[in-house]
């Protein structure tokens, strides 16, 4: 454990004297986002490559302390990081391009699924089953890799889409690689614990000058590594062996932990992809439906609404716990599910609230 806690603590330092240099060079070379698109909030230019500094912090970090760890199948999860690696510089170039001078969001989505196909056809990192939700737990080849292709998917443009607000992205990010790190740690898988701490350390020095007023936003280069890193724990999470967890944890449903941790991204992707949908527009155009739009219709402040959002995450992965009573899942994800509905139905509330308050 003494380990982690360093691999947190050199990431959180690098990101946090880093980041004000890189705002300083971002002013200076004019690598900033401007105001104007009327789905933007901020009022000034502000500086939209930070997901430089969160990658790199955790990177270095990451990569400085993976040979400390020193297990017996040191060598054989080394494929695995060799793959993570590569396919981590691919979506930050194709993030930082997008950044700097903008990218079409086809390609970007090209760029997603070849990732998705690397890291499930060459490295195995794959959902294998259902593990009993709804009574179902093996499914075919095919399936596995259709379902594992989907996720990746998901998930990395879940936490893209998220990033609207001051300290959202960052903040939520943070809170799920710690519930990772937390987890791999008891599990004593200290390879994916060193990530998840590694990434929540860099996110945390971040948030010092993401959280509002912002000073820096992470961009697209810092969002979908986000969101990649966080999918891929995720999945190992999920096929992780039950046999190496302690008698608490071998009674909290895996999938309906991992579906917790990462419930708020989910819940806002999904939820826009189908007014989208049934508005006939396409899935991928830009507007102003996310949930942390409808909390700024109510006058909400960006620190509010970022406090609301991670009391949600956290009371959604505390319901996820409601599984160690039970000896099925399904409970669990109705737990979950019941925790994302009563969010969803406070915000509409307090939407309509507002509006019907402004008519009058």
């Amino acid at each position: 454990m003494p380990l982690l806690i360093l691999v947190f603590i050199t990431a959180f330092i690098i990101s946090i004297y880093s980041t004000p240099a890189l705002i300083k060079v971002a002013i200076l070379k004019r690598l900033t986002d401007a105001p104007g698109d009327k789905r933007k909030i901020h009022r000034k230019s502000i500086p939209n490559i930070g997901g430089i500094v969160i990658y790199a912090s955790t990177i270095f970090s990451f990569s400085l302390w993976f040979a400390a760890i020193g297990d017996d199948y040191l060598f054989q999860t080394f494929k695995e990081f060799k793959l993570i690696i590569a396919c981590s510089l691919v979506l930050f170039f194709v993030g930082v391009k997008d950044d700097i001078v903008g990218t079409a969001a086809v390609k970007k989505l090209f760029a997603h699924i070849l990732v998705a196909l690397i890291l499930v056809l060459m490295g195995d990192i794959r959902i294998l089953g259902l593990h009993n939700i709804f009574g179902v737990s093996e499914i075919p080849y095919w399936a596995s890799v259709f379902i594992s292709i989907f996720t990746y998917v998901v998930v990395v443009n879940s936490f893209n889409l998220i990033d609207g607000v001051d300290g959202l992205a960052a903040g939520v990010g943070f809170i799920s690689c710690l519930a990772f790190g937390i987890w791999f740690g008891f599990a004593r898988e200290l390879q994916y614990a060193s990530l998840a701490f590694a990434l929540a350390g860099a996110l945390l020095g971040f948030l010092f000058f993401n959280f509002s007023p912002a000073k820096i936003f992470m961009g697209d280069s810092g969002s979908i590594i986000l969101g990649m890193f966080i999918c891929i724990l995720s999945i190992k999470l999920i096929e992780y062996p039950i046999n190496n967890l302690n008698w608490f944890w071998q009674k909290i449903s895996k999938p309906i932990f991992v579906i917790s941790i990462i419930s708020y991204p989910l819940l806002d992707t999904f939820r826009v992809v189908l007014i989208r949908t049934l508005n006939g527009q396409s899935p991928f155009l830009a507007d102003k439906n996310h949930i942390h739009h409808k909390l700024i219709d109510c006058n909400y402040s960006h620190t509010k609404i970022t406090i609301i959002i991670y009391i949600f995450s956290l009371l959604t992965i505390f319901s996820s716990l409601i599984t160690f009573l039970t000896n099925s899942p399904t409970p669990g994800f109705f737990a979950v599910l019941a925790m994302c509905m009563f969010f969803l139905l406070f915000v509409l509330i307090k939407n309509k609230k507002h509006s019907i308050k402004l008519n009058n």
